[in-house]
């Protein structure tokens, strides 16, 4: 049995759920909007743990699942906090209960001996880009130059350099890449608030990557705006077919996966038009069904698979 753990409406997360149904997967589901009404009994006797979950009447023993998928939110941040603009309010006891379910059962996950999709341990990479950097690098993955800096002055001097340049956020919070314009240009004094990640603005295109176990699919991108997931909102257009990559950088993205011990992730690359190879970042609960729907790529079918044929870290 594997167990799907997340917010069941959530598409990456139905996603799986879908295909463990038509895969015929003996599968259960820990749906983080009902934590509050499980019951969680864990122990650590003699140094061996013991951990069992009931679901709707069900126990199930944490310790003898083949496999988990994890995608689970915040308890504070669950979609279903707020109906048409009003709070949608739970007993303080109720609340307290479900916030302690689901905060136990997420940092069980990195102590259970079966497959996990991705443990919240390895997933904490995420919340320093110029910590994965340094490790694509060290893999032998191509970085673009990048400078990380609060000082206006520096950024000048690295475009004098580098010519145009794109910018982000350097945590783990979502931000749309941006090319840097005159209008932006002119709030550069903002920097000494909020350090920014400037980076050589490549010509080329987008690849993405799902590395799922010993398998990778890869999509070609191409898009009208340097930041392809936001280009139907900024009225551009975004196409994406599979695309086989040179083994060389395949074995670059198993080996980026497995130094992160993310079994499960989105890489982003891009292709220049001189056909050199770069990296940007690594998602480690990537919303893989975009690329999946537009790109056909069966990616929640691997994973299902993965997680269901053993219980190997």
């Amino acid at each position: 049995m594997i167990l799907i753990a997340g917010i069941v409406s959530e598409d990456p997360t139905a996603q799986v759920i879908e295909s463990a149904e038509a895969l015929g997967i003996d599968f259960a589901v820990f749906n983080q909007r009902d934590a509050g009404h499980y019951e969680l009994h864990t122990s650590l006797t003699n140094n061996c743990l013991k951990a069992d979950l009931c679901i709707a009447g069900q126990w199930i023993d944490l310790m003898a699942l083949d496999g988990i998928y994890v995608r689970m939110m915040p308890p504070e941040t669950f979609p279903d906090t707020y109906v048409n603009g009003t709070r949608h309010s739970l007993t303080p006891d109720m609340k307290q209960r479900r916030f302690f379910i689901n905060t136990v059962f997420s940092q069980l996950t990195d102590f259970l001996p079966v497959r996990v999709m991705n443990r919240p341990e390895a997933m904490g990479s995420n919340f320093s880009k110029p910590y994965q950097l340094a490790t694509i690098r060290e893999i032998g993955l191509g970085v673009p130059a990048t400078l990380i800096t609060n000082q206006p002055a520096a950024v000048n001097a690295f475009e004098e350099e580098q010519g145009s340049l794109i910018f982000k956020s350097i945590s783990s919070t979502r931000s749309i890449v941006k090319v840097l314009d005159a209008s932006y240009r002119t709030r550069l004094n903002h920097l000494s608030a909020l350090p920014t990640q400037f980076q050589a603005c490549l010509q080329g295109h987008n690849i993405r990557v799902h590395v799922v176990g010993d398998q990778l699919f890869s999509a070609h991108i191409s898009s009208t705006n340097v930041d392809y997931r936001y280009a139907h909102s900024a009225g551009g257009q975004t196409t994406m077919y599979p695309v086989e990559l040179p083994e060389r950088v395949q074995k670059q993205c198993f080996a980026l996966s497995k130094q992160l011990n993310l079994p499960l992730c989105g890489i982003d690359l891009f292709q220049t038009d001189s056909g050199e190879y770069y990296c940007f970042e690594v998602n480690p609960s990537p919303g893989y069904t975009y690329f999946q729907h537009e790109a056909g790529l069966p990616i929640s079918d691997a994973i299902v698979r993965y997680l269901s044929t053993g219980t190997a870290r």
